[in-house]
């Protein structure tokens, strides 16, 4: 499969992210954040362990649990604590700092040197979300930044540790997304009873809802990001992350009747051109990938990236 198609597929994945905000607004029952985090992790995790038919062994007990715990168990709840203490989409701007936080790991875990033009390509995106998504609003609240920043650290660690990792023999991307989604539906559960206490009552709107959010959104979304973990750099993935934000801001024009300034339709040029410029790659630049070895180990094999090696 061409890298564009690649590239593509695993877009959709932000892209139906985006539309999150507008699905839990409209609706499913309001200030039940932990709840809706359950019920698109594990009915999705658990749907795509019945599709796959594969449980972790050996090691892959405590991978899957952290990669659970860092894409899922720890993200949702640390994403919604962030949305609800800070104003506006000061979360979304700081989550659009993702891609740099993936550039600061890929060079510690994965050896992959930082260009110039990939840190500039981070931060224009980064900018381009504020402006899209940022608005007037008072003092920040101090637990609010720091859970969205541990959010973004959070899914950042999670790409880069599933690319490093990469999965074992036989096992492929809709197992790898079920097992992560049920380890972190498992650990956002017991959350959820606690701090909100039991299910609330359903109507038909919220019932189909969540069936969209558990399917569409969660179940084949992240399996298109898995899948595209294991077929693009974390990098080229992570920038792929602001198409989220600016798909909600669509989203709202479109469906709920939300106006776009001219600032806005240029924030969401630039973000859109800083994800594009994240999809090329710089020839001739040495980096180290990580290709299964004998019994499913990874071994880390230097390649050099150029023309004769694009896909």
């Amino acid at each position: 499969m061409k890298r564009s198609t690649t590239v593509l597929l695993t877009a959709l994945a932000p892209v139906s992210w985006g539309t999150t905000y507008a699905v839990t607004t409209e609706f499913l029952p309001a200030d039940r954040p932990l709840f809706t985090g359950l019920m698109r992790a594990l009915p999705a995790g658990l749907l795509l362990l019945a599709l796959g038919r594969v449980l972790p062994r050996g090691v892959w007990w405590g991978k899957a649990a952290i990669l659970g715990a860092l894409n899922i168990g720890a993200f949702f709840p640390l994403l919604f604590l962030s949305a609800y203490r800070l104003p506006g989409g000061m979360a979304a701007v700081v989550g659009s700092v993702g891609p740099l936080f993936v550039v600061g790991l890929s060079a510690l875990l994965l050896g992959q040197r930082p260009a110039a033009r990939t840190v500039l390509a981070g931060v224009v995106a980064a900018f381009g979300v504020s402006l899209v998504v940022l608005k007037a609003a008072g003092a920040l609240d101090p637990l609010g930044v720091l859970a969205a920043l541990a959010s973004t650290a959070s899914m950042s660690a999670g790409t880069v540790l599933t690319k490093r990792w990469g999965r074992p023999d036989g096992v492929g991307p809709l197992a790898l997304a079920g097992w992560q989604l049920t380890a972190g539906g498992l650990l956002i559960a017991p959350l959820a009873f606690l701090l909100e206490g039991a299910p609330p009552a359903l109507d038909g709107r919220a019932v189909g809802g969540y069936l969209y959010l558990a399917l569409a959104n969660t179940a084949v979304s992240y399996w298109l990001w898995f899948r595209g973990i294991g077929r693009l750099t974390a990098t080229q993935v992570t920038f792929l992350g602001p198409l989220s934000p600016l798909t909600a801001a669509v989203v709202g024009w479109a469906a709920l009747g939300q106006a776009l300034t001219p600032l806005q339709l240029t924030g969401m040029a630039l973000a859109f051109g800083a994800t594009v410029a994240g999809q090329l790659r710089a020839g001739g630049t040495a980096v180290r990938t990580f290709a299964p070895a004998a019994g499913g180990a990874r071994e880390d094999r230097p390649r050099t990236t150029g023309p004769a090696l694009r896909r």
